[in-house]
């Protein structure tokens, strides 16, 4: 399946929601630190339900030990910066997705490691900045997943 990266997330209701996203698709989900709650916090609990257990979640210290984990796959970083649109990408099993932090999107040092044609962008209405985190993840996979005949799923 797909392995979904989270660059310092900070939200707790998110990864909750993510955790349940990857346990019901199969997704690897992985958390680059600093995080910006604790894992155990009740939010992340509530939003993820009783999928903790089901879930393959794992935890980085930084950026270069999530890269060097994942590392001799193909990564695809979702930013409102970039011109390609999500879509147009033919996903494969194992390709690494992966997403910035609420408040403000990936870094100018990470994006900077992606060309134009692994950067994307879900598509939204003139003047919008950009969507909800958990929601952007569900329609990425999802649309990833679909494209491979959603394998392992019924």
């Amino acid at each position: 399946m797909f392995d979904i990266v989270l660059y310092q997330p900070e939200i707790p209701p998110n990864t909750g929601n993510l955790i349940r996203l990857a346990a019901n698709t199969g997704c690897r989900l992985h958390l680059v630190e600093p995080l910006g709650f604790d894992l155990s916090d009740r939010q992340v609990a509530r939003a993820g339900l009783d999928y903790h257990d089901m879930a393959c979640v794992r935890v980085h210290a930084d950026w270069q030990a999530v890269a060097s984990a994942l590392a001799e796959r193909r990564w695809y970083a979702l930013t409102t910066k970039a011109s390609r649109n999500y879509a147009t990408i033919g996903f494969c099993p194992g390709d690494v997705l992966l997403f910035g932090p609420e408040s403000r999107g990936l870094p100018d040092e990470i994006l900077e490691r992606f060309d134009n044609v692994h950067r994307l962008r879900l598509p939204m209405l003139p003047g919008s900045r950009s969507m909800n985190l958990s929601n952007a993840v569900s329609v990425t996979v999802f649309e990833a997943w679909r494209q491979n005949g959603f394998a392992g799923g019924m």
